[in-house]
């Protein structure tokens, strides 16, 4: 979506991102949907926008560095027992391995970086 060799520009609320449904040994609860819209590499990692919409689901993590654009979920850091809440404009960094659990009401939507 955004060449290595030209400066262009892509609206991260309104890029389609097209969902399916997310594998049933990672859904918690509800009837999760997911989606990447892959935007491009940058020094070795990729960078893509990440949508999940309505449900609880689990996930093992690789190093990622994403912004929130829009929505909201609870991330629960299994292994660390705590839990952040995430909305527009929160930046966060997730290590490779972590093991998460994304309750996800309507829907979040990310800009994220991570490695390939």
């Amino acid at each position: 979506m955004l060449p290595n060799d030209m400066n262009l520009t892509v609206n991260g609320t309104a890029t389609g991102v097209e969902l399916e449904a997310v594998p049933a040994e990672d859904v918690v609860s509800g009837s999760p949907q997911q989606g990447i819209a892959e935007l491009g590499a940058i020094g070795g990692a990729e960078a893509g926008i990440w949508e999940l919409r309505g449900g609880v689901v689990t996930d093992t993590e690789v190093d990622e560095l994403f912004v929130v654009i829009s929505g909201s979920a609870l991330i629960e850091l299994v292994d660390e027992d705590r839990t952040v809440e995430l909305g527009p404009g929160d930046v966060m960094r997730l290590v490779a391995g972590t093991r998460t659990r994304w309750t996800v009401e309507d829907h979040i939507r990310k800009v994220y970086i991570a490695a390939e």
